[in-house]
């Protein structure tokens, strides 16, 4: 059993593809299963958010999983493999290790340091372990790469003075208007994201905000904690009219602003404009919306160099967290081949109990003849250790010169010989 991931970013392909590729969180678990099934990964888990895809798995025929995993991916998300391809990467072995503790670490995230990338890798492997795919390779890659990024966390500056997403937005939207605190300020959805964004925009003490999402309670848990009122999401073009701010972030699988609606909302605010950011992928928002006059709508790509921001500052950070990475993915590395030597351990215990049990009975079949007991227990030592010292004197006598060279070195430490050379 070998690790493997196959995937793609936001470094490696435009949020188009992206969007394509994404597993909406309802339907992972079935993917899951599917996947486990058509490539024969004994051990499978999908890692899907605004910014990446990525599968991870054990399996032990690589090569052919490297093919498999391709043509799924390109059958389930209905994407043509040529068009897909070029955009993946493929990591084998320890450069899986090595990629999944930096993601974990915030590392290879859009905004360096971001923590949100970790609870949602926490929660691929709970959906891996819920449809039943998390192996024992894979359980162990994802709690040492939990460790590890708590590790960097706790003794770098990685994410000291990280400009999230959400601040990112803050920062867009004051390049626009300026002041928000006359403005009013619309979310679409109430997850992670979102509250990020709420908690972020409210520091701004906007005129209002409100809240439209599709379950009542999670949109009134958060309006209470930041003053916001709620609509459901029929409310939305009536809504648009009135917002200066939009942001929307839901796991809708299609669009659920479109052109049309959001050209009603430009003509009643007599072409006041208006700020517009989808961080959704798929998106939430037609991308011809971005066409209008009098709309500034950005995607969550867009917001990459403001983000970008003040990462030539935390230098120092990412080489103390690069150098403890590095010493992890060693030690992941040497767990792996230590557990690769379990299957051979266990036949040569088995061998030895075997010979054992063999030596056993012959010895109780004498015992039930008369043989004398003190005769029975030396001539049991004396077969056991000849039948033990069978195979490594047999691969002396038959082994090349340069094999013979090699046992030689290795066989007294192997039975712990002293002092070979008197």
């Amino acid at each position: 059993m070998e690790l493997f991931a196959v995937g793609l970013n936001y470094q490696s392909a435009p949020l188009a593809l992206r969007e394509r590729l994404a597993f909406p969180a309802e339907q992972l678990q079935e993917a899951l299963r599917a996947l486990a099934q058509r490539v024969q990964a004994p051990e499978a888990a999908i890692l899907s958010t605004c910014n990446r895809t990525e599968v991870y798995c054990a399996a032990s025929n690589i090569e052919q999983l490297k093919t498999d995993l391709l043509e799924w991916l390109a059958v389930n998300r209905n994407i043509p493999t040529t068009e897909l391809g070029p955009h993946l990467y493929i990591l084998p072995q320890q450069e899986v290790v090595r990629h999944a503790f930096r993601v974990a670490s915030g590392l290879d995230s859009m905004v360096l340091g971001e923590a949100q990338i970790l609870g949602q890798m926490k929660q691929a492997a709970r959906t891996a372990e819920e449809a039943g795919t998390l192996g024992q390779m894979l359980h162990q890659l994802f709690q040492r790469t939990f460790s590890v990024a708590k590790e960097v966390r706790s003794h770098t500056e990685i994410g000291a003075h990280s400009v999230s997403m959400a601040s990112a937005a803050v920062k867009l939207a004051s390049r626009i208007f300026g002041d928000l605190s006359k403005r009013h300020v619309l979310f679409i959805g109430a997850g992670e994201m979102i509250q990020l964004c709420a908690t972020h925009f409210a520091a701004q003490n906007p005129k209002s905000i409100t809240i439209a999402n599709r379950s009542a309670d999670r949109a009134n848990q958060l309006a209470q904690t930041h003053g916001a009122s709620v609509i459901g999401l029929a409310q939305v073009p009536e809504q648009l009219a009135k917002s200066d701010i939009v942001i929307s972030c839901t796991a809708s699988t299609l669009p659920i602003i479109g052109l049309g609606m959001v050209e009603a909302a430009c003509k009643k605010r007599k072409h006041e404009p208006i700020f517009m950011l989808d961080l959704a992928v798929p998106r939430d928002i037609e991308a011809q919306v971005s066409k209008l006059d009098d709309v500034f709508l950005y995607s969550v790509d867009d917001l990459s160099q403001i983000v970008q921001e003040g990462r030539e500052q935390r230098a120092a950070a990412v080489e103390q967290a690069e150098a403890i990475i590095e010493s992890q993915v060693q030690g992941f590395m040497r767990w792996m081949s230590e557990r690769s030597l379990v299957p051979t351990i266990q036949e040569i215990h088995q061998k030895a109990d075997d010979i054992a049990q063999l030596e056993l009975d012959h010895a109780r079949k004498q015992l039930a003849k008369g043989t004398p007991a003190d005769d029975v227990l030396q001539l049991m030592a004396h077969r056991m250790s000849a039948k033990f010292m069978h195979g490594p004197m047999q691969a002396l006598h038959h082994a090349s010169p340069a094999e013979r060279e090699a046992l030689l070195k290795w066989l007294p430490q192997l039975f712990n010989i002293k002092n070979t050379d008197k």
